[in-house]
């Protein structure tokens, strides 16, 4: 578990979440997973067009050419039929072909009327080159919770709403494993392994 700083009535309070963590296999070398990952505009594809509907990337502003540490984007996206995310994202780290990360400062706005949510979230790509391609590990560490509803921090719901958002979140991770090998030149006879899990620490 990590600890995640939650606002509730103008105070910091710490509570404690699962951190997301996703293991996959690829075809593709480690270094194709990883331009990918550069090449923001990639994620459109991957975290947008590949993913459900109802949970997808839907626009992203970013300079041109491989990400580096430093760079910042932004991105909107959907979060059910009615709510929105627009996300600030700055890279943290890259460090080809073995580490990208970024830092994702959150804004999601629900119905009419309803208290917008603010979050912090470390995103954190890992790969590394094996026998027939690359292992992948992803990590989602949310930092900071500010707006969401009271019964979230409820620790049989927040196991819930982990579950189903990893769920999602898992399709995006696979759609990226995916790509990365049809631009290696794989075709979909086989398709990528992988397994997800959430860590109760670090």
């Amino acid at each position: 578990m990590a600890k995640t700083q939650v606002v509730r009535d103008g105070r910091p309070t710490p509570w404690r979440n699962p951190v997301l963590r996703f293991e996959g296999s690829s075809r593709a070398p480690a270094g194709a997973v990883y331009e990918l990952l550069a090449d923001l505009q990639s994620h459109l594809d991957w975290g947008g067009q590949r993913q459900l509907e109802t949970t997808r990337l839907l626009t992203l502003e970013a300079p041109s050419g491989p990400a580096g540490v430093g760079v910042e984007f932004l991105t909107t996206g959907s979060d059910g039929k009615a709510a929105r995310w627009s996300d600030r994202s700055v890279v943290t780290e890259a460090t080809r072909p073995q580490v990208f990360e970024f830092v994702t400062e959150g804004h999601r706005e629900g119905k009419a009327g309803s208290r917008p949510w603010l979050s912090t979230a470390v995103h954190r790509y890992e790969m590394a080159p094996k026998p027939g391609g690359c292992s992948v590990t992803y990590t989602q560490d949310l930092t900071r919770l500010d707006g969401a509803p009271r019964v979230l921090f409820n620790r049989a719901v927040s196991r819930i709403v982990f579950r189903v958002s990893a769920k999602y979140m898992r399709r995006g991770f696979d759609a990226l494993l995916g790509l990365a090998e049809e631009r290696s030149g794989f075709g979909d006879d086989e398709g990528t392994i992988g397994a997800a899990d959430s860590r109760d620490d670090r």
